[in-house]
């Protein structure tokens, strides 16, 4: 998430990956970049036995241009050991990712390959515009569906029928500044963090015109977090109802934007101001996700200033745990090669380079030690230990009819226009609304 010094290089990595997840807004491009093919190894599980007749672009679309690099490498591999096949990989931020593909669609003209998203996999998948992978993945001696977390592979499942591969998974972590605590005299955050521990750090780091904290009006990088560590719900266990009006939510949001109404945090909405606070040393701490890795290692600042470690407890502990998806389109003209390509980035080879170059955090089994061990800069092993009692990110059939409008209805608790309870309550009305409708 961020290349350079400037707070606007941090700015944009963040908005790349912002959903990474996965993680919510606005995402920086960048062009696509080639590097040299390597030498394909002969052993390499990217090697073909039915090369492609003819000459065959792939046009592969993307939305975090963090991942760019490594991805290049990896189709490099599969380029490589595929002589008749090229990858062309697309990056576009993530707002203009879907307009992109809602366009493509509407047009009949969707990337070969492209990621997919648990807020729209139900829209795309459920309307024929992508191919069912159902029989080429049980076909396929390359990998396993068994090979990846069964909670990922459900997300991309309709009706039986399987229509992503799972790339990659992500959890929250929090970031903290190591030189605004040495000048404070606190103890860095570790697991022993309670709701109450934040608070209390919070209160005393907040001096100077330093904030302590960083409270965001964001979901899956903010308060879906406490939200579960509350043991509150944002969609019910069978998608049906909105868990904005429950008592314990409501407690949750109450806390989570406590800091910016005693001024321990300040108001911020956007990601580019989100990303600035922490590289100007606005912000002592905050909550990313686990895709900003390579971004804020390569960022002087960050690398320099910060470190992370796991979410505080409340009630329980939790963090958000979300992972993308390798889709292709139904309408692709080149299926095969499509799916070769795919079922590469699908393989154990293929996964465990993807962790090695610090790209993501593999959605394969087994493969998450090997991101930890790429990145010296930070205590990333922190993501990986909040595995065990992660929440995957609440989702249903049509999540972005009542995910966008939430910011809307909530933002007046965060700018003190409206109590959290009422604002609470308004969101889990047009939830509840959007929720019948699907």
């Amino acid at each position: 998430m961020k290349k350079k010094l400037l707070p606007l290089a941090l700015a944009a990595a963040v908005l790349a990956g912002t959903m990474a997840g996965c993680g919510s807004s606005s995402a920086a491009s960048s062009a696509a970049h080639n590097t040299a093919a390597p030498a394909a190894s002969s052993s390499s599980s990217a090697a073909s036995s039915t090369p492609s007749a003819e000459n065959v672009t792939l046009n592969f679309a993307i939305w975090d241009s963090n991942q760019e690099k490594g991805l290049r490498k990896i189709a490099d591999n599969f380029e490589a050991a595929n002589p008749g096949i090229k990858i062309k990989i697309n990056v576009t931020g993530w707002s203009d990712y879907w307009t992109m593909l809602e366009a493509g669609a509407t047009g009949g003209s969707l990337p070969d390959v492209f990621w997919m998203h648990s807020n729209e996999i139900y829209r795309y998948g459920s309307n024929g515009m992508l191919l069912d992978l159902t029989d080429r993945i049980s076909k396929s001696d390359k990998f396993k569906l068994s090979d990846y977390p069964d909670q990922l592979s459900k997300i991309y499942n309709i009706s039986g029928k399987q229509y992503a591969v799972p790339k990659d998974y992500d959890t929250i972590g929090l970031w903290y500044n190591k030189t605004l605590f040495d000048k404070a005299g606190l103890k860095y955050p570790d697991e022993t963090w309670t709701w109450d521990t934040l608070y209390n750090a919070a209160k005393k780091l907040t001096k100077n015109g330093v904030y302590g904290i960083l409270t965001p009006l964001h979901n899956q990088e903010g308060f879906y977090n406490f939200i579960y560590q509350n043991n509150g719900k944002v969609i019910s266990d069978d998608k049906k109802k909105s868990g904005y009006d429950d008592p314990a939510t409501i407690q949750a949001m109450e806390y989570y934007t406590k800091f910016i109404r005693e001024k321990l945090s300040p108001q911020i909405f956007g990601d580019k101001e989100r990303a600035e606070a922490m590289e100007n040393g606005l912000c002592a701490m905050g909550f990313f996700g686990s895709w900003n890795l390579s971004g804020f290692a390569e960022n002087q600042y960050m690398a320099k200033n910060f470190d992370v470690t796991v979410l505080p407890q409340g009630k329980t502990r939790a963090t958000i745990f979300n992972g993308l998806g390798n889709a292709i389109s139904a309408n692709t003209k080149h299926p095969e090669e499509a799916w070769r390509f795919v079922e590469y980035l699908s393989t154990k080879e293929a996964q465990e380079e993807q962790a090695k170059l610090g790209v993501a955090i593999s959605a394969y089994n087994g493969a998450a030690d090997l991101w930890v061990s790429s990145n010296k800069t930070f205590h990333v092993k922190s993501f990986i230990d909040m595995v065990k009692y992660a929440v995957i990110r609440p989702y249903s059939n049509k999540t972005t009819a009542w995910e966008d409008r939430a910011y809307e209805t909530l933002k007046p608790c965060f700018t003190g226009k409206q109590t959290v309870k009422q604002a609470c309550q308004n969101t889990a009305k047009q939830m509840n609304e959007a929720l019948a409708a699907e």
